[in-house]
Order: C-alpha cells, then sequence, then structure tokens
C-alpha cells in the first residue's frame, strides 16, 4: 500500500545524525565485483530501495550476495548468466546502467532494458553508446531493450599496443564510470578525456585499483586505464554521502536549534558550503562533522549547477527551501536536466514566491513564509526538499508517492525524529462508499 510522509512544521531540531554510505557510490562498487570470479566485501553499504534493487538485479544473474551485518555484504559473482535477469527492477532505477560496463568482461552477448531512475528530465544513454563502441562494442536497440555483444577488442593479446581515446561529450558520470569498468579488463590501453570527476567516480576508482586494475587520473578530467589479464577481490568501504549531508545542514539550517552532523567528508562540499557561507548560514567546520544552527538574516544568491568540484546537481533542488528565506532575489540554474525544476510548483503551492524563467532557470524570491498542504515528491532530490520545506512550513505538511525518497534516503523519517521533528510515515487508508 502507498506510504506518504505527514509532517507538523516548526518544530526545533536538536542533537546528532551520523551520514551513511553514498548511493551514488554503492551502485559502481556493486557494478565492479562483476569484473572478478573472487569475493569482495563491501561495507558501510546504504540500505536504501535502489541498492536493494541492484542486489537483487545482481542475485537474478547468478551473483551470490550475503549480508555480513547490516551494512556488510560478501559478493561472489563466479557463475552469471543474463537470461534470468529480473528485468522489471532494471526498469526502476537509473543505477542498472553500470551493469553495462560491467557485463562485458564475463559475458559476450547481453541484452539490458532502458535504465529507470528519476523523473528529472530525458536520460537517454547516447553518450554511454557512443563511447563503448570505441572499445569495439555492437549496441543495437530493440524496442526497449539494449542488445549489447562485444568486439574482438576484448579477447586478449598480450603483445597488443591497441589505444583508445575517448572523448565524451559532457561530463556524464555513469557514463565515466561505465567506461572504467568496461577498459579495467580491456586489451590495450584506454584514455577518458572530459570524463567525471565526482567523488562516487574516485570511490569507484580506488575499488578498482585495490582489485588490481591499472588506472591514473581518477579525480581528473582526463583517466587513463592499461588493461590487464584479471582483477581479484578486495575489501571496500563506501565513502559517506554528501549529498545526504547537505541535506541534514540545510535542516540544520531552517529550523530552530542547532543539529550536528557526523561521518560527512567535507572536502567533498567545498562550494556548497562556501555558498552557505555566502548566503549566512551558521556553521562550524570539525574533521569529519560539521554543526549547524539556526540561520537568520539569510542573503539572496546565484547558485548555478556544475560538475564536480562545483556545486553538486542534487543539492539544486535541497538549497531552494533555504533560499525561500533570504532577502532578495535569488537564481538556481541547473543546466544539465530540463525537469529538475518540477518541484518548484510544489514549493509555489505551498506559498513560496519563484518565478520559472525556462526549464533550467528560476528566480526565488524571498522571505516568503510557507503553509503546509498536500504535494507529490517528484523524485528523490524532489522529496527531500518538499521534507525540507514541510519542517519549517506552518501546519501540516503532506507529501505522497515517497517512494521515491526512500530510493536515496535510508529511514529519513526516523533519523528526523531523533532530531525532533514531527514527521510520521503512514500508509494511504483507501475509504469505500457504502
Amino acid at each position: 500500500m502507498p506510504e506518504k510522509f505527514i509532517i507538523e512544521g516548526g518544530k526545533a531540531l536538536e542533537g546528532t545524525v551520523e551520514i551513511f554510505g553514498s548511493k551514488n557510490a554503492a551502485g559502481p562498487i556493486l557494478a565492479a565485483c562483476l569484473l572478478t570470479h573472487e569475493e569482495c566485501e563491501i561495507s558501510n553499504l546504504p540500505q536504501v530501495s535502489d541498492i536493494f534493487n541492484m542486489i537483487e538485479v545482481m542475485r537474478s544473474i547468478g551473483v551470490k550476495i550475503s549480508f555480513l551485518g547490516e551494512r556488510k555484504i560478501k559478493v561472489e559473482a563466479k557463475d552469471i548468466s543474463f537470461e534470468k535477469m529480473d528485468f522489471e527492477k532494471i526498469s526502476a532505477m537509473r543505477l542498472s546502467v553500470l551493469l553495462i560496463g560491467a557485463l562485458l568482461s564475463r559475458l559476450p552477448f547481453f541484452k539490458i532494458p532502458h535504465p529507470g531512475g528519476d523523473r528529472i528530465g530525458q536520460r537517454p544513454i547516447s553518450v554511454h553508446i557512443k563511447a563503448l563502441k570505441k572499445l569495439g562494442v555492437t549496441i543495437l536497440r530493440n524496442n526497449d531493450f539494449y542488445e549489447i555483444k562485444r568486439g574482438p577488442s576484448f579477447n586478449r593479446n598480450l603483445d597488443s599496443k591497441k589505444e583508445k581515446e575517448i572523448v565524451l561529450q559532457e561530463f556524464s558520470v555513469t557514463a565515466t564510470e561505465n567506461l572504467m569498468l568496461a577498459s579495467v579488463l580491456f586489451d590495450g590501453k584506454t584514455i577518458i578525456k572530459g570524463a567525471a570527476a565526482e567523488p562516487h567516480v574516485q570511490d569507484l576508482g580506488e575499488m578498482l585499483k585495490n582489485m588490481g586494475a591499472k588506472i591514473k587520473g581518477v579525480g581528473t578530467h582526463t583517466i587513463e586505464i592499461e588493461g590487464v589479464k584479471r582483477l581479484h577481490g578486495c575489501s571496500h568501504k563506501i565513502i559517506p554521502d554528501y549529498i545526504e549531508a547537505g541535506t541534514f545542514i540545510i535542516a540544520g539550517a531552517l529550523t530552530p536549534g542547532e543539529i550536528k552532523i557526523k561521518n560527512a567528508d567535507l572536502n567533498h562540499l567545498d562550494l556548497f558550503l562556501a555558498k552557505l557561507e555566502e548566503i549566512g548560514v551558521n556553521f562550524k567546520k570539525e574533521k569529519d562533522a560539521i554543526s549547524v544552527s539556526f540561520s537568520s538574516n539569510l542573503k539572496a544568491v546565484k547558485i548555478q549547477a556544475l560538475p564536480y568540484p562545483g556545486f553538486p546537481t542534487d543539492l539544486v533542488p535541497i538549497i531552494v527551501p533555504l533560499l525561500t528565506q533570504a532577502k532578495g532575489k535569488s537564481l538556481i540554474h541547473d543546466p544539465l536536466y530540463e525537469n529538475r525544476l518540477n518541484f518548484v510548483q510544489e514549493l509555489k503551492k505551498m506559498g513560496a514566491d519563484i518565478e520559472i524563467v525556462d526549464p533550467h532557470r528560476a528566480f526565488v524570491f524571498g522571505p516568503t513564509p510557507l503553509s503546509g498542504l498536500r504535494i507529490d515528491s517528484w523524485d528523490i532530490r524532489a522529496g527531500a526538499c518538499l521534507i525540507l520545506a514541510g519542517l519549517l512550513a506552518k501546519g501540516k505538511t503532506t507529501i505522497k508517492n515517497i517512494f521515491q525518497i526512500d530510493r536515496g534516503y535510508e529511514k529519513i523519517e526516523e533519523r528526523l525524529q531523533k532530531l525532533g521533528a514531527n514527521i510520521k510515515r503512514v500508509k494511504n487508508q483507501k475509504l469505500y462508499a457504502q
């Protein structure tokens, strides 16, 4: 039965919250386990629906996965086959696109449906397809499926001097990760130019190097990979989720009181924190933690999503409730996703003064009071944005479609409750006429 959140706004938040593993890092890390027949141990695994679905998809192709603890798993991909792949779960999450790069090293042919995910605009995988074709991969689209066949370049020849230079047409995180997964066992050298440098890309690079891959330049926009004959198993701890950290930081700034966010890698949030400082948010950084208190007299700013180390696109919706309380006119600009700003309509229903300029830009005028009502969650980050707005708003806010939020945030209502928020998860009750 569908669930919803009910929030009574205006409550003070006090206490400490711990950041869990990054969803965006966990997906490619799990995919990397397919590159070896040996066991891998993965710790700090986030317990969110997208990752549970990824695990079930991997199990459906024959991967053995067992939990060694609440956030630690053992993965063994000795015998795999795509014949029984869970296509329904693949169609529900964007992370499944990473299976393409990983499976190329194991299967000469397989098919996979178009990946799902957030409703934030057209998310074609044309960048992936063009890049993988440079490695000699044949990819044909047949209705909603991609039929994928690897070429002779994946056949090992130790005397090979092959070198492939691939220039990505955009700083695509998942295309970069797919190429890394495909190239580590490719016969020859692969140079990826225009590579994404996000923390989760770097985390995948560390995992692959721990498995024996030869990689240079991860964290820059040029990555060089020298293919090896085989990879071995390893143990790897997933990085903390910096998007989750940013979400709780905004919660601390919006509500009365002070909260401490622990286990946060603040090096991943440099520009985000610089913007918060410009806005006037009260925070104090520590080694792996940050304390944030209620912030008044906020100033309007310009926010533009940029590739790492720029302002993260996933934090654009998260910061908007804060901007509704800033004095003046703020500009938000996300050039990547044409439907990223869909959540703005829900904030406007709550009383926010926001003008959409075009699909990528909007003006936010403030400060304006928000009032609770019934609203819809469009995607993971839009849902988190609406939770923040509900914590701030006067009265009761009801958020529907919260399965979207569960895809990326682990038990967010329980963690907010421990801080003092009045938020409940309830099942929708259908009323029938007698």
